[in-house]
């Protein structure tokens, strides 16, 4: 009897496995790649990210070039061609200016024609996925630029209405400034972010942001939802979406 039990255990955890879906993407965030220099920081991430199994995609949030131009940019996405993923770019304090004749559209327009297919053409946009649901959410200021984080209203209403739109979907929120501050850095704080939070803690379906910006490594879970923070690289974040079709699914991640 014990026998049929423990095989009737083992029958049911593999049951479970099989039936368990699980989603893999990599964060890669503060490159600050500077076309000058030799790179070879990216380039061995790069190889390294090729090597691991089972990724959907790649998504770079934020301060990918050393300054605003559009040179940078060029070579830049010239380099990360080298992913064997596809990947997805989120605008950072870093990548755009709009005196050094380098605004968000410019940044969009550069990344969809040099960046591959992949690259929607606005700042704010969906990426879906075995239906899983990726907001990539704009924070950036490219008149007067800064290292603090501006959440427009026109943003927040934009994640309100697709959290809602997307409502039996399980979001995961990818941008390049957190709204939970993983590090005290006066200058590195997001205005109004209480008011982003706000919007966020209406919806059921948000379980996680995954952000930079602040250089360190640290997560957190606060109401439910996991915050992700993520220092530049050689430091590279997979991130698991294990069970994902559920409701309540595990948020699991390692800095490598």
């Amino acid at each position: 009897m014990k026998k049929v039990l423990c095989l009737l255990f083992i029958y049911s955890l593999l049951i479970t496995q099989v039936l368990a879906k699980d989603f893999r993407f990599i964060q890669v965030t503060d490159v600050r790649f500077d076309k000058n220099a030799e790179n070879q920081t990216l380039l061995s991430v790069i190889e390294k990210i090729n090597s691991e199994k089972n990724v959907e995609f790649v998504v770079f949030t934020g301060d990918s070039i050393v300054r605003a131009d559009q040179e940078q940019l060029k070579a830049f996405l010239k380099q990360i061609k080298k992913l064997k993923r596809p990947y997805y770019i989120v605008i950072g304090d870093k990548d755009v200016n709009k005196r050094k004749n380098m605004s968000k559209k410019d940044f969009s327009k550069i990344i969809k024609k040099k960046g591959g297919h992949y690259q929607p053409k606005e700042p704010n946009y969906v990426i879906e996925k075995k239906g899983l649901v990726f907001l990539v959410a704009d924070g950036a200021k490219d008149v007067i630029p800064s290292t603090t984080g501006y959440y427009k209203d026109n943003v927040i209403n934009w994640v309100d209405a697709n959290l809602d739109l997307y409502k039996n979907k399980n979001i995961i929120i990818l941008q390049h400034f957190p709204i939970v501050p993983p590090a005290a850095k006066e200058t590195y704080y997001t205005f109004k972010a209480d008011e982003y939070l706000s919007v966020i803690k209406k919806h059921k379906n948000v379980k996680a942001i995954v952000a930079g910006h602040f250089g360190v490594n640290k997560e957190e879970i606060i109401d439910g939802i996991s915050h992700i923070s993520t220092a530049p690289i050689p430091n590279y974040r997979v991130i698991d979406i294990i069970d994902y079709e559920t409701d309540n699914p595990t948020i699991w991640s390692e800095v490598k």
